[in-house]
Formats: structure tokens, C-alpha cells, sequence
């Protein structure tokens, strides 16, 4: 079985029995955005005009959300991507994806390093005939639609699965092994057993990968990084916890909370919190997360729909968050303040 198989396995057996096909998405709905093919994770682009969204099912892609009118543009694969390698930063990649691989181009984790003026560094966990990280120039300019170039790749060693990544302050990047490729029963058991089956690893141009000391979990999912660059904040969905590490310290400290349910995304808040977003009994569940005391505050817990279940990443547009899934065609819209 393929990482995406084994990833969207887990995932239901998270969810309960299959439920039928949602019912068809309306634009107008002012609970949903369409256009999707799993929205697993999503990223606002900076300026708020613009949220990436990756596609976990159907033919793959990475797609772009206008969030003022709602609609759905795909943006890779497309005729108008250009391939240009950086060798130098990229100096491991073989090279760019073949027209068969970008034609199911299925993307996970997504992060963004915001760079000057409109051109940011995109990256996008790809599961395929290579698992890789896949690196894209993100040109955003105010009122146009943003357009990628692919720019390299790093593949990590086998059998490493990914699942989220984050930019390193260095132009390295550091990423989540969710579960091994090719995982059996018995792997795949301890995983939602919560046993510790994986762990974060970084990539840094001319040095390659190697493992960071401390980071050791169950399914190890989400990332994000503090703003000096010194501490990660990662999300355990075997285990149902959250942990804080910090980086370039020996020994490592950590600190881990539980959370009491599959922690899969989390993302900064615009109040210095973090989203935390996975998934409970049938429900879709998002907290906040003190970085500092690590206090959480729920927010809301949704019962899964027929038209959405089992989200995924929360983020803020506007006065809104957006709550993407790994299954679905759509993203949910719920107001930012607590659900009462």
C-alpha cells in the first residue's frame, strides 16, 4: 500500500464507517468554499487576498481561494508553470516531476516562507512515484492572480513518509515522518495505538537530512516554528497530543500536553496563539494553544456532516476561519470566535 493509502486509511478508521458522497457544493452557501479535491492543508498567502489549498485526493494539484469572491483557481499542474531548478539551493533534486507524475500531483503539507515585496517560497509535501518536498516561487502582485514557478525538490531517505513541513531560518526546512512507506498492519497499529513510530527531520542545502534530537512521536503531523527560529511546536495525532521542542539546544527540552484527540495541522494565530485542528469521535475538533504556557482554549468541536467531517488545518481570513479536510470538496467557513 502506497504512504497516500496508508495516510487515508488511518484517517478514516480516525472518521468511523464511510459515509455516502456529500451532496453537491454551492457557491453561494456562506458555510463553504468549493472547488476542492481534499483540502487537506491550507495557507493564507500574505496580504489576505489569496489562501493556498493542497489536494490530498482526486487528481492532486495545488489550488489558490480568492477570498473575496470564493472562486477556485488550480495553479499547479497548469500549462503556464515554468521549471526552472536552483541547483545550487536544490543541489540533491533529480529534477523536476514528469507529466504523468504532475498530472496526479496529490500534495499534503504546505508551508510558506514569505519573502520581498510578492514573491514568497511555497513548498508542498508530494506523495508519489518520488515522496519529496516540492519547492515553488509564489509570485503574488496586489490584484493579480499569484503564479508558481517550480524551482527544485528534496527527497527524503527512504522509507520516510511525509506529512507537514516548515521553513528553518537558514533556508533549510524541517518535516514530519507521519509513517513509514510501506507500513504493515502491525505498524500501522502501534500508530493508532499511540506508540512512538516516527520523529521530524531537517533538510538543509549541501548537507541533506538527518534527524532532529528529541523529536520522536506517533504519528507526527503538524509543525510550526517560533519567530526566532528557536523552538518548533509539533502535533502527534497517534498519540492525541501536542508537543513544544526546542532547537540547538543539548540536551533537547520538550514539553508534551495531551489534547484528547488526532491533532493533525496547526498554524499561527494573529493573537500569538496556535490553531491545533484533528479530528475526535465524528467530530471535527479545533483548540488554541498557548505557546507560552501551553493553556489550551477550545473552540469549536462540529459533528462531522455529510457535506464536512474530519478537518484537518484551521486558518484565519478575515473574521472567519477556514477549516480545511482530507476528504471532500470543499472547506468550511465558521465564525473566528468560540462557538457557545
Amino acid at each position: 500500500m502506497t504512504v497516500l493509502g496508508i495516510l487515508l486509511l488511518l484517517a478514516l478508521q480516525a472518521r468511523g464507517p464511510q459515509a455516502p458522497p456529500p451532496p453537491p457544493c454551492s457557491p453561494t452557501d456562506a458555510h463553504f468554499v468549493c472547488g476542492q479535491q481534499a483540502p487537506e492543508d491550507l495557507i493564507v498567502v500574505p496580504g489576505g487576498e489569496w489562501v493556498v489549498t493542497s489536494s490530498f485526493g482526486g487528481t492532486g494539484g495545488i489550488r489558490l481561494v480568492n477570498t473575496k469572491d470564493l472562486m477556485t483557481t488550480q495553479a499547479y499542474p497548469s500549462e503556464t508553470v515554468k521549471d526552472k531548478l536552483d541547483a545550487k539551493t536544490y543541489d540533491s533534486c533529480p529534477g523536476a516531476l514528469d507529466e504523468k507524475q504532475k498530472a496526479t500531483f496529490r500534495t499534503h503539507g504546505l508551508a510558506l516562507r514569505a519573502g520581498k515585496n510578492s514573491v514568497h517560497t511555497l513548498y508542498a509535501v508530494h506523495h508519489g512515484t518520488r515522496e519529496s518536498i516540492e519547492v515553488f516561487e509564489l509570485n503574488a502582485p496586489k490584484g493579480k492572480t499569484p503564479s508558481l514557478t517550480w524551482i527544485g525538490c528534496a527527497v527524503p531517505p527512504d522509507p520516510v513518509g511525509l506529512n507537514s513541513i516548515v521553513p528553518l531560518p537558514d533556508g533549510g526546512f524541517a518535516a514530519t515522518n507521519f509513517l513509514a512507506r510501506n507500513a504493515d498492519a502491525g505498524q500501522r497499529g502501534k500508530l493508532n495505538a499511540g506508540e512512538k513510530n516516527g520523529e521530524i527531520w531537517e533538510w538543509h542545502t549541501g548537507k541533506g537530512w538527518k534527524i532532529i534530537p528529541g523529536s520522536e512521536a506517533s504519528g507526527a503531523n503538524g509543525l510550526e516554528l517560533s519567530k526566532d527560529g528557536k523552538t518548533l511546536y509539533v502535533a502527534a495525532w497517534g498519540s492525541q497530543s501536542f508537543f513544544r521542542l526546542s532547537l540547538g539546544q543539548t540536551p533537547p527540552k520538550r514539553d508534551d500536553i495531551p489534547l484528547g484527540f488526532r491533532v493533525d495541522n496547526i498554524r499561527w494565530s494573529s493573537d500569538g496563539s496556535l490553531w491545533a485542528t484533528g479530528q475526535g469521535m465524528q467530530t471535527t475538533n479545533i483548540v488554541k494553544i498557548n505557546p507560552n504556557t501551553l493553556k489550551v482554549q477550545e473552540i469549536r468541536t462540529e459533528k462531522n456532516t455529510p457535506e464536512f467531517g474530519s478537518g484537518t488545518v484551521a486558518v484565519e481570513v478575515g473574521k472567519e476561519i477556514w477549516v480545511g479536510s482530507f476528504a471532500g470538496d470543499r472547506l468550511a467557513r465558521f465564525p473566528a470566535t468560540p462557538a457557545k
